[in-house]
């Protein structure tokens, strides 16, 4: 049985990494599973402590990742429309462009969200530019929590 948990786990971290990029798998809180499933071996323990800091750190990554592009958006001028757009803009962009919908979705979305509430095109473009500089925040706040997950995986695995 303890291979199977091994096994899993190892996939969900593997899945955790492109789920830091990607939005719509949720990065952090896999790593976090594929740690509770090492834990439940025979063989390799975690202490409670540690459990619980990093779920308590995985939900607030989650939790951070939906409002970051959303205040990257507010922090450089934009408004509800713009931070919507962003929204629309993002799940539109996965839907017709693939991954390179993630990065170039929220931007034209509050761009055009800005637009249509009737801002200048330089006010629009600060706030598309406003929710990618919040997108690529919390992919690297994603990635580096996961990524540290994953090592505490790996290290416990090997030693």
């Amino acid at each position: 049985m303890d291979y199977v948990l091994i096994t899993i786990g190892s996939l969900m971290m593997i899945v955790s990494i492109a789920g830091a990029v990607l939005p719509v798998l949720p990065g952090p809180p896999l790593s976090y599973a594929g740690l509770l499933l090492l834990h439940f071996t025979s063989r390799y323990q975690f202490s409670t402590k540690f459990l619980i800091l990093w779920a308590v750190i995985a939900l607030a990554v989650y939790l951070l990742d939906q409002l970051i592009p959303a205040w990257g958006t507010k922090k450089f001028g934009g408004s509800k429309h713009g931070v919507w757009g962003s929204i629309i803009g993002l799940l539109l962009g996965i839907v017709f462009l693939g991954p390179l919908g993630i990065i170039i979705g929220p931007f034209v979305g509050a761009a055009v969200g800005e637009l249509l509430a009737g801002k200048r095109s330089s006010q629009a473009l600060r706030s598309g530019i406003g929710s990618l500089m919040g997108f690529m925040a919390g992919t690297i706040l994603k990635l580096v929590v996961s990524g540290m997950m994953c090592w505490y995986f790996i290290e416990k695995l090997i030693y």
